[in-house]
């Protein structure tokens, strides 16, 4: 059997899982019982194999995805982008909708996804739009498929919004989420939301201060979450508007973060397109702060977002490029062990899902990657492959 390498950061228990220390990663001989890799016995030979879970995609949105080379006038900032894919909508038949986010689905199984949450435009009225019927259909046959809706917080302040959509995510199986960016009814929203999750005992996904200035919808979620007692996981996408306020404010917020078990997602591919807009070359960073919120004990998770649409017209359905970018927008440095938590174990917590790691995981549920260094493995350049016809 081949000698493999393991992240460290990929296993539950590094001390009694065996294998010798090989920089952020334990070297050895797979001791496989039942079809698990139970632990690692004494290397044999120079490993040139690594081995860690599938990978998490924590926030994208397959219906909009592919749809960039139909669009006009795409650039700009989010407002502008906003626009114009609420234009492209009147391509969005059912046809339409379904080729695009089974391509995103294929492209992310091809980058080593095993759970995928996929965000949905739900539109101004109660009834669910077009697009999450057709991505309901898709996720009957893709286990790994989670679904969020993509909502006004405004429009949670009338019953009859937030009793249907309730009803409909409960049914569904779907995740509740908003879009806060300064509305002047946040507080009023958010309560509301908070009161429908725990009637319909739903999660929560919002996408927060998307955007650089003065924002200040995060705190307000964690706020909420605290006053409620909510119990159930709450991730918070974008953050961008954290990387404006001075420390001692952000290890405020994070602090209440910690105190409600709020999870916040990066993401870097499109909020570099997006934020700091100028004429000519930005100068600003449009990135949430990854170092000091995870310095003060909030996980943080990396997500591929928007892809080949107005919102970012390139990218890919990859969380290793998504935390390869972050890496680099945010000075994320080695050992780089350390970070593979945002788009696997730190990740599926996130969603609500079993945190999998390699030891006592089943072969099946692996992936293997002919690297020998974490940095090699985020890198890109090399492919994954499934486990099971690659450890012998």
């Amino acid at each position: 059997m081949t000698d493999v390498l393991v992240p460290k950061s990929m296993i539950s228990d590094p001390h009694r899982f065996g294998g010798v220390d090989h920089g952020d990663c334990v070297h050895g001989t797979p001791i496989v019982k039942d079809g698990q890799l139970i632990a690692l016995d004494a290397p044999t030979q120079t490993a040139t194999k690594m081995v860690l879970p599938r990978l998490v995609e924590p926030h994208c949105h397959l219906d909009k995805c592919h749809t960039v080379q139909r669009l006009k006038n795409v650039g700009g900032d989010l407002h502008h982008a906003l626009a114009s894919q609420r234009a492209d909508k009147v391509h969005w038949d059912e046809d339409d909708i379904r080729a695009r986010a089974s391509k995103g689905l294929k492209e992310a199984h091809e980058n080593g996804c095993g759970l995928i949450r996929s965000h949905v435009d739900w539109g101004d009225e109660p009834a669910p739009p077009l697009s999450w019927s057709v991505l309901v259909e898709l996720a009957e046959d893709h286990s790994g498929l989670q679904l969020s809706a993509l909502t006004s917080i405004e429009q949670w302040i009338h019953p009859e919004f937030s009793e249907t959509v309730g009803k409909v995510l409960e049914f569904t199986d779907g995740v509740l989420g908003a879009f806060v960016h300064g509305h002047e009814k946040t507080r009023a929203g958010l309560e509301a939301l908070f009161a429908t999750a725990i009637r319909h005992n739903l999660m929560l996904d919002f996408h927060v201060d998307e955007g650089l200035g003065a924002l200040h919808g995060l705190e307000q979620i964690a706020d909420v979450a605290l006053e409620t007692g909510f119990d159930r996981p709450i991730l918070c996408g974008h953050c961008v508007s954290l990387i404006d306020k001075p420390s001692h404010e952000v290890q405020r917020i994070a602090d209440k973060l910690v105190r409600a078990h709020i999870t916040v997602c990066a993401l870097p591919m499109t909020n570099l397109y997006l934020q700091g807009r100028t004429d000519g070359t930005p100068d600003r960073r449009g990135i949430t702060r990854l170092k000091e919120l995870r310095d003060a004990g909030v996980p943080v998770v990396v997500g591929s977002d928007n892809v080949a649409d107005a919102f970012c017209p390139v990218g890919a359905h990859d969380p290793r490029a998504a935390l390869a970018l972050a890496c680099v927008a945010a000075h994320l440095d080695p050992p780089m062990g350390d970070w593979l938590p945002a788009i696997t174990t730190d990740a599926a917590r996130a969603l609500g899902a079993t945190a999998a790691t390699v030891d006592g995981a089943h072969l099946a549920d692996m992936l293997t990657c002919d690297v020998t260094h974490t940095a090699n493995l985020l890198s890109g350049r090399v492919p994954l492959r499934a486990a099971p016809d690659t450890l012998m």
